[in-house]
């Protein structure tokens, strides 16, 4: 089984040095959205990064990033996180043997990704304030305690959130018109940028894409250009009001002609329900920002007829269930007689 490091070695900054391993992350579905598509009046993918071994993006960047932290002689990792970059530094630090540190915002995470990085064996530590405190804390611990941090800061994470990108147009066989992303902590938008960047370059693409970043009302840091000091967001992964990348996200936003918008939490979850009941694809809230960015966009006249957009669907909606159940109707229940079932399903 090649992992990421293997496919993309020739891109990546590996050495002789640096162990390899991989749990399978990478070459994750693109999958062709036709209903929703059609409805926007474009050709429309996901990405399906939910298909990554702990069912989110994090994974691209986290095993370069371990590999890195492992062939620098570390022997502990630390990070910050709304929860995927939790589950993916637990993993890949069991994974190369290195010991984990896990700052979450107490009473912020979601359950589904707070028992990954429990039972990968990492030392969560829960923190009374919210994401960017915890990162301003595990900033501080690894430069005091030489612990190696692994959230985006780490450069190693970005340059292994570029295969995202690189993958799209070797499935595609061009570049996409656009390329529409979630943004938190801003990193995954910048890092598939670079990656487009990369691949011009080498001559496999003729153009980058417009980025087009979304964010959550209540967290829009990037398009009210102002902080956030304490973001609420049903879409908890994309719960930042001070992304630690925002400023590259920006330029590469800028350099790319896209930008960024903001949605509320009612239109992620009707998007969520949408790409789940017509396209058969469950995908975390965060993850749906982007298809409800296209239709807002759409609803405002700024969405081109015809273009090929890709959209990065980053977590697996396992991730969040609490937010589904909080919001269905109660699950119809009978006694195990054939005549009430017979009632229900003619109804």
């Amino acid at each position: 089984m090649a992992g990421l490091l293997e496919r993309y070695r020739k891109y990546f900054p590996i050495t002789d040095d640096t162990p390899i391993e991989t749990l399978g992350e990478g070459e994750t579905p693109l999958v062709k959205l036709n209903k929703i598509g059609s409805e926007l009046g474009v050709e429309l993918y996901g990405k399906y990064e939910g298909a990554n071994p702990t069912g989110s993006f994090k994974d691209r960047g986290m095993v370069l990033a371990m590999a890195k932290a492992a062939e620098g002689g570390a022997k502990a990792v630390i990070c910050a996180s709304t929860g995927n970059t939790s589950a993916s530094a637990a993993a890949y630090a069991a994974r190369f043997g290195l010991k984990c540190y896990v700052l979450l915002p107490a009473g912020k995470v979601a359950l589904g990704k707070l028992s990954q990085a429990l039972v990968y064996g990492a030392k969560v530590i829960a923190i009374r304030g919210n994401f960017d405190r915890a990162l301003e804390l595990a900033r501080k611990a690894s430069s005091e305690m030489g612990l190696a941090i692994v959230n985006s800061v780490n450069p190693y994470r970005l340059w292994g959130q570029r295969s995202g990108a690189w993958e799209v147009c070797d499935e595609l066989g061009v570049s996409p018109d656009w390329m529409v992303l979630p943004v938190g902590n801003a990193g995954n938008i910048t890092a598939y940028w670079t990656g487009f960047v990369q691949y011009k370059n080498e001559g496999k693409i003729k153009k980058v894409p417009q980025m087009v970043g979304i964010q959550a009302q209540g967290a829009s840091p990037l398009v009210s250009g102002e902080s956030f000091p304490n973001p609420e967001t049903v879409a908890t992964a994309i719960r930042i009001g001070h992304p630690v990348n925002g400023k590259k996200a920006a330029w590469a936003v800028r350099m790319s002609g896209g930008f960024f918008s903001a949605v509320s939490d009612e239109e992620i979850l009707l998007a969520q329900k949408e790409l789940a009941s017509k396209e058969g694809v469950f995908a975390e809230p965060a993850s749906c920002a982007p298809l409800a960015g296209l239709k807002k966009a759409k609803r405002e006249g700024k969405l081109p007829e015809g273009i090929k957009v890709v959209m990065v669907l980053t977590g697996n909606g396992l991730k969040d269930p609490q937010v589904i159940l909080s919001g269905q109707e109660e699950i119809c229940e009978i006694d195990g007689d054939e005549s009430q079932l017979r009632e229900v399903l003619s109804q």
